[in-house]
């Protein structure tokens, strides 16, 4: 049930479905509850690589299987997108940035199972040193995402607003070429937009990072109806990590398969070098000590309160709109219960499609 209050974070999840609509309009989400289908992000490192992996994952589908459900794994050009989909049988889950996951949790019930990501979100400027040179410039953005949330706290830390750039809606994908280009002044996104925005110039620099963290979100009312089915869903994310921490050839597998995804999706190639895209997976996923669990707080605050605050701060999200949606959403167990019985659910054995 969407929240009359929430109008905003309602208007930023519709307009990504219309931004959806010219690649989605072909995908198969018509209200069923005889599968689980996955939305995933291959553009964003390193979330794109656990879609990856998890879409392969010949153990997962079997379990399913067995519990009568067929899966999809479906790909989506931004997190936002997926928001206006979750649930009522459409998409089931999704992996999304903290913006999309605290949309979500305000517009419809959701469980938050379990951690994808863990790091920061860049703008990335062509020429300006600071965030007030960017006054009057043209910024790229994709509206809704963690990014998003990123340049509104870099514009507010400079005593800007949104109104005192132009902003440009974009592809995360597209942003590189953009700013080498001279098309934009800034943009801020994900990885590996950054990385490969850095690579191309030194006169490229990052003038404003924000933490940011993407999570495996489920729909609640598919896992009332199928609990065991969102247990092998954590069962799949814990195998995926384990599985990447295993070696080296393992992580270059996967994102091998995530560039091939993207490009796919895209129509173009990522621009992303191998120990780059290694680099960024290791930093943001495997050497965060308790993924894919969800740290308990971070920055002594519960997960995402200090972006519901901020929001509420300026005005994106009205002063009396309330935080228990969103605190309820991290209440999920599923992850814990399958972590607890790795033979069981199959937590070390792995088997994925080549």
């Amino acid at each position: 049930m969407i929240r009359g209050a929430l109008l905003w974070l309602f208007l930023v999840s519709a307009s990504g479905a219309v931004l959806a609509e010219a690649y989605t309009d072909r995908y198969d989400l018509t209200p069923r509850d005889d599968r689980l289908d996955l939305g995933v992000q291959p553009l964003g490192f390193p979330t794109g690589v656990l879609g990856a992996v998890l879409r392969r994952d010949r153990i997962f589908r079997a379990e399913l299987g067995q519990l009568g459900l067929g899966f999809s794994a479906l790909p989506f050009r931004r997190g936002p997108d997926m928001v206006p989909y979750l649930g009522g049988g459409r998409l089931e889950a999704g992996l999304l940035g903290d913006m999309p996951t605290l949309t979500a949790a305000l517009r419809e019930p959701v469980w938050v199972v379990g951690l994808a990501k863990q790091t920061f979100t860049s703008v990335v400027s062509r020429e300006a040193a600071q965030m007030a040179a960017l006054r009057g410039q043209r910024v790229a953005y994709v509206e809704g995402s963690s990014a998003h949330y990123a340049l509104l706290q870099g514009l507010t830390s400079a005593g800007l607003a949104e109104k005192d750039v132009e902003l440009v809606p974009m592809g995360v994908d597209e942003m590189p070429d953009a700013l080498a280009q001279g098309r934009i002044a800034a943009f801020a996104a994900w990885e590996p937009a950054p990385a490969v925005a850095l690579e191309r110039s030194v006169a490229h620099r990052v003038v404003f990072r924000s933490p940011s963290s993407d999570f495996l979100v489920v729909s609640r009312s598919f896992e009332a109806r199928h609990p065991e089915a969102v247990r092998h869903l954590a069962a799949a994310l814990a195998r995926a990590v384990a599985w990447l921490r295993q070696n080296g050839a393992n992580i270059e597998r996967a994102v091998r398969w995530t560039l091939a995804d993207g490009e796919h999706l895209s129509g173009r190639a990522g621009g992303l070098a191998m120990q780059q895209a290694v680099r960024i997976v290791r930093r943001e996923l495997l050497d965060i000590p308790s993924a894919p669990k969800v740290p308990a707080r971070a920055e002594g605050e519960a997960p995402l309160r200090g972006q519901f605050r901020f929001l509420q701060q300026i005005g994106k999200i009205p002063g009396g709109a309330a935080w228990e949606p969103v605190a309820g959403a991290f209440a999920y167990r599923g992850l814990e219960e399958a972590l607890a019985a790795p033979e069981r659910y199959r937590i070390g054995v792995f088997d994925y499609d080549p």
